[in-house]
């Protein structure tokens, strides 16, 4: 079994795309995908309608996922855990208890381009087109993830 975990800043607009996104083009019981904040001005409620709609329009419902706080814990109940974000990947690595925590991190347009090091973009700035912006970047990073998980964890 592999769990991924996506984090952003308060689990409402780019990690619950993620987590959908990621779930959508899986199609294994090895895997589980759950997406979390780093902040926690969202807890249980649904993403941000335009993330829904943005995602149902590639056919994904994400309308059954609730924002979570992101939690030490995590770091045990998890194999990857993907950032979108420096800011997300200072928070994430500040709760790491130990050096193997911080291996599960990474950036998750690292996955496009390795050590770029490159951010999801904040959608609420991107325009009309900002949700529909960070579905594309992360359906790529998607398509990559789940090469990896083929590849290096025999996930089929």
């Amino acid at each position: 079994m592999v769990r991924v975990l996506m984090v952003c800043l308060g689990n409402i607009c780019r990690s619950p795309l993620a987590e959908g996104i990621l779930n959508s083009k899986i199609d294994s019981k090895d895997v589980t995908v759950d997406s979390a904040g780093t902040g926690g001005w969202h807890i249980g409620e649904l993403p941000d309608p335009r993330s829904i709609a943005v995602a149902r329009a590639h056919r994904i419902d994400i309308t059954n996922q609730r924002c979570r706080k992101f939690v030490s814990k995590d770091f045990d109940r998890f194999d990857l855990i993907y950032v979108m974000d420096r800011s997300n990947l200072t928070d994430v690595i500040a709760l790491a208890k130990k050096p193997e925590h911080i291996k599960k991190v990474k950036m998750i347009l690292d996955e496009i381009e390795p050590a770029s090091s490159l951010e999801v973009p904040d959608p609420y700035y991107g325009g009309d087109n900002g949700f529909e912006h960070v579905y594309a970047l992360l359906d790529e990073a998607c398509d990559n993830i789940v090469k990896k998980l083929s590849d290096e964890y025999k996930v089929r």
